[in-house]
């Protein structure tokens, strides 16, 4: 019987033997976004999935299909041949000063107007010299184009279309304009400030995304919800150092200089201004002197006669949520006060309930963790200062709070509302902080509703009156799901199970998920390891950790491969452990958990990478002398570190785009997690990479992008001069014009090159 058995196993291995032989290796072509086979091997996806009110439609290439949101039955609800038919029709309630070029697709379409059958779509005119852009809008009901807009501006960009009021705002340049029956530069109706006699390039802008985008900052203008008025952004960069960026493809070299307020220096001023559509009068905001302030998240009252700004001081340690007249610009009180010893970081604009224009939803880290906090603009209190939960933050409430959500996960984000159930759609890490799950939350008792599986990632799109989402769901076991959902929790429609190309037709590694303990010796750090494709115990193979482990990012989640990058299934393929670790500092785990970092960056989470290298040299099939590293950005900035604090363990580095000093890094960023050079010279001193060039033992290669506009080339070309000057020797490569990160072809190049590096090095 044992003889028996022994032969079935063995046969099992033989035939797992014969099946991977059989299966193909896979190149970097395959695997890095860029590469020539990358888009053939990820699961199926069906972009252009959005709302039409309560109708789920799709825009695709050749038409737009509409799929029933009771058995997902797919019908065609606009082709691109009656687009174009109605383009080169002779019946136009329109001029246009060139014809518009056929189009090629309809995948860039949206469906602005429920109650309207209209699509709206860029056009083009013109030829290379003369291009135009047009904005239209197609009726199917009449096979007809019913309106336009005409964009001259070459470099127009940052559209912004108001369904209210069908009025599209955008910018060109430093200027922002409104685009209807006629184009108006809103540029015009303020007042530039003149730099040296002249305008300077970049000096004031309009209606861009301001603070360099944090603060969840993305844009600069905001529409009224009736679209009576248009808020922007104004942000003059006058005063601010200009970063003397090279182009290097002129024939003599050519300045093209970045506006870069560095840690400690002089930074930009905003103001807020109120554009007036049926006037054409723009009143800025009275919200005093500009300088070192922050002018986040706006958002408007649903009756339009309020504005609301969350400020904060420069130090980024108060912020106050303030109400202003939209009409006057006059500043009307403050609602809620919130301070904290280390940082207060508002990213969201409030959110008005649409079945009580009185209430709102402000959010907050207070407790801890970001969570939801309904505000009563009825009742108003005298206010008081509290001490949250988190004993570092204080607040006062202005108005009378309670909270909709609590607990040990926070809210990621706001889906929208299903009114008629009076119910808020949440995306949450209540169930893993590995992963969004969407919830209805009722408003009245607090009660939360699962919708789409327990497991994995889930995207969703809420549709117009809350009763359905779009869900685009995957996990490590599942590589795609595609559902129309009801927001009740009950079952929905699939419209698409993917398939992995990638496992199907290559040997792919073993991937696990994992937790070990930071170097607290008490808070669980979840890891993923890759062991080598083909991989045999008996062997000791070399080992890299692929690091980030800063602010706002998490390199594990509950997806395909748990997130690794497709370099890090190529190097298991080489023959490498691949490990990483999201240390103490990183994203979705609580303010406690990210600030421990405070004022010494790379302090902590440097210790938690070594209990990562430490897990690998437990490991019997890992070369414990043979660990290697590699990261960007804060990845680059820790793998540099790594390799100049803790030679011992870490043998071989790439880093890329590293900030070296964080003196070099820019104000908003770097100021909130480490304050100014001048009130934390001990912190900047410690986390200056230059003042341990000396400790350089290993092979270290720093890559950066020419024009890097991130982190400025300066932090590696001066800790190249330090290492000079300590005589220890790191390698340097340089992408001609690329930015902080390489893209296209740049970017299978710039992996090709990271594994030849270790493969020299390391193996």
């Amino acid at each position: 019987m044992k003889r028996i058995f022994s032969l079935i196993a063995l046969f099992c291995m033989i035939a797992t033997s014969l099946s991977a032989q059989e299966k193909k290796a896979y190149t970097l072509e395959d695997v890095i976004p860029g590469g020539s086979n990358y888009f053939n091997l990820i699961p199926k996806n069906m972009p252009g999935l959005q709302w039409w009110g309560d109708v789920c439609v799709r825009t695709d290439v050749d038409d737009i299909k509409l799929y029933d949101v009771k058995n997902g039955k797919e019908s065609v609800l606009v082709t691109l041949e009656e687009v174009n038919n109605a383009l080169k029709s002779d019946n136009k309630p329109y001029k246009l000063t060139q014809e518009v070029k056929p189009l090629h697709t309809l995948q860039g379409a949206s469906l602005p107007w429920e109650e309207r059958k209209v699509v709206m779509f860029f056009g083009k005119a013109g030829d290379d010299k003369t291009s135009e852009t047009y904005a239209l809008f197609y009726d199917f009901d009449k096979k007809q184009i019913t309106e336009m807009f005409r964009i001259q501006e070459k470099d127009a960009t940052n559209f912004d279309f108001c369904e209210a009021n069908k009025t599209l705002a955008y910018t060109a340049g430093d200027h922002l304009y409104i685009a209807n029956a006629e184009t108006k530069d809103l540029t015009k109706a303020v007042s530039l400030i003149p730099t040296g006699g002249k305008e300077e390039p970049n000096a004031v802008v309009y209606g861009q995304a301001v603070h360099r985008n944090e603060f969840g900052i993305m844009k600069g203008t905001f529409w009224s919800p009736k679209g009576t008025y248009l808020a922007f952004y104004r942000m003059d960069q006058s005063m601010v150092t200009d970063y003397p960026q090279v182009n290097t493809t002129t024939r003599i070299a050519t300045m093209e200089p970045d506006k870069y307020p560095m840690a400690g220096m002089t930074s930009h001023k905003v103001t807020v201004g109120v554009y007036n559509v049926s006037t054409g009068k723009t009143t800025y905001l009275q919200a005093g002197d500009p300088t070192d302030r922050y002018f986040t998240n706006i958002s408007w009252d649903p009756d339009e006669k309020s504005i609301y700004v969350i400020e904060l001081n420069r130090d980024q340690n108060h912020a106050q949520l303030v109400q202003y007249d939209a009409v006057t610009g006059e500043k009307m009180g403050v609602l809620y006060e919130e301070k904290h010893s280390k940082y207060v970081e508002p990213q969201h604009p409030l959110t008005f309930l649409p079945w009580d224009d009185t209430k709102f939803i402000y959010w907050s880290q207070r407790d801890g963790f970001h969570h939801l906090y309904l505000m009563d603009t009825t009742k108003k209190l005298k206010g008081e200062w509290k001490q949250g939960k988190d004993t570092d933050d204080q607040y006062c409430e202005y108005l009378k709070t309670t909270p909709l959500t609590q607990g040990d996960w926070l809210v990621q984000q706001i889906l929208g509302f299903n009114k008629a159930r009076k119910e808020i759609i949440i995306g949450s890490t209540e169930i893993s902080p590995l992963q969004t799950n969407i919830f209805a939350l009722n408003v009245k008792n607090g009660k939360r509703t699962l919708i789409g599986k327990k497991d994995g990632m889930h995207r969703a799109m809420l549709s117009g009156s809350g009763k359905y989402i779009i869900d685009n769901f995957t996990s490590n076991d599942v590589p795609r799901e595609i559902s129309i959902l009801p927001t009740d929790g009950k079952k929905g429609v699939l419209l698409l199970t993917a398939n992995d190309p990638l496992k199907d037709e290559y040997n792919m590694p073993e991937i696990t998920l994992g937790t070990i303990k930071a170097a607290d010796g008490k808070t669980d750090l979840y890891y993923r390891l890759i062991k080598p494709v083909n991989f045999d115990p008996n062997k000791k193979y070399p080992a890299i950790i692929y690091v980030y482990g800063g602010p706002h990012a998490q390199m594990i989640h509950n997806t395909r491969f748990y997130d690794a990058r497709g370099w890090d299934l190529y190097m298991a393929q080489q023959g490498y452990v691949m490990l990483t670790v999201d240390s103490r500092g990183s994203d979705n785990r609580g303010i406690k958990f990210e600030n421990c970092t405070f004022r010494h960056l790379g302090d902590e989470e440097m210790k938690d990478q070594v209990e990562g290298a430490k897990f690998l040299q437990s490991l019997p099939y890992v070369d414990a002398d043979k660990i290697g590293v590699h990261g960007w950005s804060y990845g680059g900035f820790m793998t540099t570190n790594l390799m100049l604090t803790y030679p011992e363990i870490f043998k071989v580095g790439v880093a890329g785009g590293p900030v070296i000093d964080w003196q070099f890094y820019e104000v908003m960023y770097g100021e909130r997690y480490m304050d100014t050079p001048e009130t934390n010279p001990e912190g900047y001193k410690g986390s200056n990479l230059r003042e341990k060039a000396g400790n350089l033992k290993g092979r270290l290669e720093i890559i950066i992008g020419g024009t890097d506009p991130v982190c400025v080339p300066q932090h590696s070309i001066s800790f190249l001069r330090a290492c000079i000057d300590a005589g220890t020797h790191p390698d340097f490569f340089i992408y001609p014009e690329d930015g902080h990160n390489m893209m296209g072809r740049d970017r299978v190049h710039l992996h090709e090159h990271i594994t030849r590096y270790f493969t020299d090095f390391l193996k």
